[in-house]
């Protein structure tokens, strides 16, 4: 049994509720009435169990459902949403394992398709930190890089030296090193990023 310990108004006709093992909710006010639930009332386990998977959690698996709808989404960037939305971690592991359960939620195809779509204007590193910082786990990236970058990264260099309209020969240090560092902090190699350099000699 648990008992609630706070009860906060939100906007659109929703109340936050605190229990006391630690679990809040977000409930419309027909869903909190069906309950009966306001400060100092209790529930069963059986009540907890039916409020958190059979009403917040179906509502968490559409909201998901909603999510992908708009756009393709990794994991992380799902379990975010979710959590901003207020659903407890039961809600949206639940609703998760849902989509996942029919291939809707899939870091591996969401990072090639992301690869795919970009390798021609960004590097590997490039591609890896933009990943990563979507919530694409690390060993899922490196082996979409592997099995799906496609992209030459000496011509891309070319393509950005000729942008900046680099003329080796008509450079002096200080600019050649202002162009120099600007390809390495884009995560192209040294190596290739001077090879392409002195090739516009």
């Amino acid at each position: 049994m648990v008992t609630v310990t706070e009860c906060t108004t939100l906007g659109k006709g929703r109340l936050r509720f605190h229990l006391d093992n630690g679990t809040e909710l977000v409930l419309y006010r027909g869903e909190a009435k069906q309950f009966r639930m306001r400060e100092g009332s209790t529930l069963s386990d059986e009540e907890e169990h039916q409020l958190i998977y059979e009403v917040v959690g179906k509502r968490a698996k559409r909201r998901t459902m909603h999510l992908l709808e708009q756009m393709d989404r990794t994991e992380q960037q799902l379990r975010e949403k979710l959590k901003q939305g207020g659903y407890p971690q039961a809600c949206i592991d639940l609703a998760l394992e849902y989509v996942k359960s029919f291939h809707y939620v899939d870091d591996y195809r969401y990072a090639c398709t992301y690869i795919n779509y970009r390798q021609d204007r960004m590097s590997r590193y490039q591609l890896k930190v933009k990943l990563y910082g979507k919530g694409v786990p690390g060993e899922v990236i490196d082996r979409a890089l592997e099995e799906c970058y496609e992209g030459d990264e000496q011509e891309q260099i070319i393509r950005l030296l000729e942008k900046k309209k680099f003329d080796a020969q008509n450079s002096d240090q200080k600019e050649f090193t202002r162009v120099y560092q600007y390809l390495m902090r884009r995560g192209f190699r040294s190596n290739d990023v001077l090879h392409a350099m002195k090739s516009k000699q």
